[in-house]
């Protein structure tokens, strides 16, 4: 699963568990550091933003990729991704990926310092089709930013995952 972007590689790890002791200690080490970019994938034509595509964010140089498949299945990729390098493989489709550096929402973090790293899981208290959805909350100095497979768009703290994980921060 490439989806013709170049360098990346998916290692998909079901549940909150296996992705922090896979990643915990490395997504730690981005404390401290500035967002200064970031990359997603958006429709040529429409501009919509395509979920299924990893986000990358850069940090100072170092570049964290994040992708999500299925509810439970997350992939975290480091400085492997060539955002400036074509999406390929696509000619037979109506719809034309492509990199896009800019998103109002997400450029509000751009050079702000990153305070805490936290790996969420979902777990509602009633049956819930999205239970044990993971995602990765990057708080800034000002807000937090926070992956899920539907959206990278903030959350309420009333309605925001409850954290299963010690912060990695």
């Amino acid at each position: 699963m490439d989806m013709g972007i170049s360098g990346f590689k998916p290692s998909f790890l079901v549940g909150v568990e296996a992705v922090r002791q896979a990643h915990e200690s490395r997504l730690a080490t981005l404390v401290g550091r500035r967002l200064t970019g970031f990359a997603l994938v958006r429709f040529a034509g429409d501009d919509d933003w395509f979920a299924d595509c990893p986000v990358v964010v850069d940090f100072d140089g170092l570049r964290v990729e994040v992708c999500h498949a299925k509810l439970d299945e997350l992939s975290i990729g480091w400085n492997t991704i060539d955002t400036a390098a074509a999406i390929t493989g696509w000619e037979r489709s109506v719809l034309t990926p492509q990199w896009s550096h800019s998103d109002e929402w997400l450029e509000q973090f751009i050079g702000q310092e990153l305070r805490e790293v936290a790996l969420l899981e979902w777990r509602p208290a009633d049956r819930d089709l999205a239970a044990a959805t993971v995602a990765v909350e990057f708080a800034f100095t000002e807000a937090v930013c926070e992956s899920s497979m539907a959206s990278t768009r903030t959350a309420s703290r009333s309605a925001r995952p409850r954290r299963t994980t010690s912060d990695t921060g």
